[in-house]
């Protein structure tokens, strides 16, 4: 009991920070390497948990490394990624600043 302190918190965090709460699902496995906790949550709630740059995932991941610390365990945070989430690098549309202004029309 006492060595899931670190999942217990994520999905208290996490639930406190989505608007659907119940989509929250976290899974913790231990390895050599130390403790993996996977994060998944509702595609509409993931701009939330990733926030502005990345910065709520960072926080997100240095709390939940605090708790490993406390309990002596190396901890490490995976924020999986919703299916039909984001297409592939090769397949986004990049649009330069040269595009835009091609298409101005005076």
């Amino acid at each position: 009991m006492a060595k899931e302190l670190d999942l217990e918190f994520l999905e208290y965090i996490v639930k406190a920070l989505v608007d659907n709460p119940k989509d929250v699902k976290c899974e913790r496995k231990v390895d050599e390497m130390g403790v993996l906790l996977s994060l998944k949550v509702n595609p509409e709630d993931m701009g939330q948990i990733i926030g502005r740059e990345g910065s709520t995932a960072k926080a997100i991941r240095n709390l939940v490394r605090i708790v490993g610390l406390k309990n002596h365990a190396r901890v490490n945070l995976k924020i999986e990624e919703p299916e039909g989430g984001r297409a592939p690098r090769a397949e986004r549309k990049e649009v330069s600043p040269a595009d835009d202004i091609d298409n101005i029309s005076l």
